[in-house]
Protein backbone atom coordinates (compact mmCIF):
# COMPACT_ATOMS: atom_id res chain seq x y z
CA UNK A 1 0.00 0.00 0.00
CA UNK A 2 1.44 3.34 -1.01
CA UNK A 3 0.86 6.79 0.54
CA UNK A 4 -2.02 7.56 -1.85
CA UNK A 5 -3.74 4.26 -0.95
CA UNK A 6 -3.26 4.98 2.75
CA UNK A 7 -4.78 8.45 2.38
CA UNK A 8 -7.70 7.05 0.38
CA UNK A 9 -8.33 4.32 3.00
CA UNK A 10 -8.25 6.91 5.79
CA UNK A 11 -10.76 9.10 3.94
CA UNK A 12 -13.08 6.14 3.39
CA UNK A 13 -12.87 5.17 7.07
CA UNK A 14 -13.70 8.73 8.13
CA UNK A 15 -16.59 9.03 5.66
CA UNK A 16 -18.12 5.67 6.66
CA UNK A 17 -17.64 6.43 10.36
CA UNK A 18 -19.47 9.74 9.99
CA UNK A 19 -22.37 8.07 8.13
CA UNK A 20 -23.18 5.52 10.81
CA UNK A 21 -26.73 5.70 12.19
CA UNK A 22 -27.33 7.41 15.54
CA UNK A 23 -28.07 4.06 17.22
CA UNK A 24 -24.55 2.81 16.45
CA UNK A 25 -23.10 5.91 18.11
CA UNK A 26 -25.49 5.48 21.06
CA UNK A 27 -24.02 2.02 21.61
CA UNK A 28 -20.59 3.62 21.70
CA UNK A 29 -19.23 1.48 18.87
CA UNK A 30 -16.53 2.76 16.55
CA UNK A 31 -15.59 1.65 13.03
CA UNK A 32 -11.83 1.04 12.99
CA UNK A 33 -11.33 -0.61 9.59
CA UNK A 34 -13.37 -0.50 6.41
CA UNK A 35 -13.16 -1.89 2.89
CA UNK A 36 -15.54 -3.62 0.50
CA UNK A 37 -14.26 -6.95 1.87
CA UNK A 38 -14.12 -6.28 5.61
CA UNK A 39 -15.63 -3.94 8.18
CA UNK A 40 -14.28 -3.93 11.74
CA UNK A 41 -15.62 -2.15 14.81
CA UNK A 42 -14.77 -1.98 18.48
CA UNK A 43 -17.05 -1.53 21.46
CA UNK A 44 -16.16 -0.97 25.11
CA UNK A 45 -18.55 -2.92 27.34
CA UNK A 46 -20.17 -0.42 29.72
CA UNK A 47 -22.73 -0.97 32.44
CA UNK A 48 -25.49 0.53 30.23
CA UNK A 49 -24.91 -2.34 27.76
CA UNK A 50 -24.82 -5.13 30.35
CA UNK A 51 -27.32 -7.85 31.11
CA UNK A 52 -28.30 -8.77 34.67
CA UNK A 53 -25.31 -11.14 34.87
CA UNK A 54 -22.79 -8.33 34.41
CA UNK A 55 -21.79 -9.15 30.83
CA UNK A 56 -22.56 -7.59 27.47
CA UNK A 57 -26.24 -7.99 26.57
CA UNK A 58 -26.86 -10.30 23.60
CA UNK A 59 -28.98 -7.61 21.96
CA UNK A 60 -25.98 -5.28 21.91
CA UNK A 61 -23.90 -8.00 20.22
CA UNK A 62 -26.59 -8.45 17.57
CA UNK A 63 -27.01 -4.70 17.11
CA UNK A 64 -23.30 -4.15 16.43
CA UNK A 65 -23.20 -7.07 13.99
CA UNK A 66 -26.37 -5.94 12.21
CA UNK A 67 -24.93 -2.48 11.74
CA UNK A 68 -21.67 -3.87 10.33
CA UNK A 69 -23.52 -6.14 7.89
CA UNK A 70 -25.55 -3.17 6.68
CA UNK A 71 -22.43 -1.05 6.34
CA UNK A 72 -20.59 -3.80 4.44
CA UNK A 73 -23.56 -4.23 2.10
CA UNK A 74 -23.75 -0.46 1.55
CA UNK A 75 -20.11 -0.52 0.44
CA UNK A 76 -20.97 -3.17 -2.16
CA UNK A 77 -24.29 -1.85 -3.49
CA UNK A 78 -24.87 -0.77 -7.06
CA UNK A 79 -25.59 2.93 -7.52
CA UNK A 80 -28.94 4.16 -6.12
CA UNK A 81 -29.69 0.85 -4.35
CA UNK A 82 -30.50 0.41 -0.67
CA UNK A 83 -30.41 -2.44 1.80
CA UNK A 84 -32.23 -3.91 4.76
CA UNK A 85 -31.65 -6.95 6.95
CA UNK A 86 -34.01 -9.84 6.15
CA UNK A 87 -32.48 -12.56 8.34
CA UNK A 88 -30.02 -12.78 11.21
CA UNK A 89 -28.76 -15.66 13.33
CA UNK A 90 -26.47 -15.45 16.35
CA UNK A 91 -24.49 -18.18 18.08
CA UNK A 92 -23.11 -17.20 21.49
CA UNK A 93 -19.98 -18.93 22.80
CA UNK A 94 -18.64 -16.80 25.67
CA UNK A 95 -19.70 -13.77 27.68
CA UNK A 96 -17.97 -10.43 27.15
CA UNK A 97 -17.42 -8.96 30.64
CA UNK A 98 -17.87 -5.37 31.77
CA UNK A 99 -14.82 -3.24 31.02
CA UNK A 100 -13.69 -5.44 28.13
CA UNK A 101 -13.48 -4.13 24.56
CA UNK A 102 -14.90 -6.39 21.88
CA UNK A 103 -13.78 -6.47 18.28
CA UNK A 104 -16.40 -7.20 15.63
CA UNK A 105 -15.07 -8.37 12.25
CA UNK A 106 -17.54 -8.60 9.35
CA UNK A 107 -16.69 -10.45 6.12
CA UNK A 108 -18.74 -11.51 3.08
CA UNK A 109 -20.00 -15.05 2.60
CA UNK A 110 -22.03 -14.19 -0.52
CA UNK A 111 -22.41 -11.03 -2.58
CA UNK A 112 -25.23 -11.58 -5.03
CA UNK A 113 -27.45 -9.42 -7.15
CA UNK A 114 -30.47 -9.56 -4.82
CA UNK A 115 -28.97 -10.58 -1.46
CA UNK A 116 -25.69 -10.46 0.39
CA UNK A 117 -24.72 -12.67 3.32
CA UNK A 118 -22.25 -11.48 5.95
CA UNK A 119 -20.59 -13.14 8.91
CA UNK A 120 -19.52 -11.09 11.92
CA UNK A 121 -17.17 -12.60 14.48
CA UNK A 122 -17.38 -11.05 17.94
CA UNK A 123 -14.02 -11.40 19.68
CA UNK A 124 -13.27 -10.56 23.31
CA UNK A 125 -10.23 -8.58 24.38
CA UNK A 126 -8.44 -11.83 25.34
CA UNK A 127 -8.91 -13.13 21.77
CA UNK A 128 -11.62 -15.66 22.67
CA UNK A 129 -14.54 -15.97 20.23
CA UNK A 130 -17.69 -14.69 21.95
CA UNK A 131 -20.24 -14.97 19.12
CA UNK A 132 -20.78 -15.41 15.41
CA UNK A 133 -23.59 -13.55 13.66
CA UNK A 134 -24.65 -14.52 10.13
CA UNK A 135 -27.06 -12.22 8.38
CA UNK A 136 -28.71 -11.77 5.01
CA UNK A 137 -29.14 -8.31 3.55
CA UNK A 138 -31.66 -7.61 0.80
CA UNK A 139 -30.42 -5.47 -2.09
CA UNK A 140 -33.23 -3.06 -2.90
CA UNK A 141 -32.86 -1.68 -6.40
CA UNK A 142 -34.68 1.50 -7.31
CA UNK A 143 -37.28 1.04 -10.01
CA UNK A 144 -36.61 3.44 -12.89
Amino acid sequence: MNAEDTTSAARLLQAISERQPPFFHLLGAKIVEVSRDRVVAELKVREELANRNGALHGGAVMAVADNLGGTATFLNLPEAAGTTTIESKTNFFAAVPLGDTLRAECIPLHRGRSTMVWQTRIIRGDGKLAAIVTQTQLVMRRED
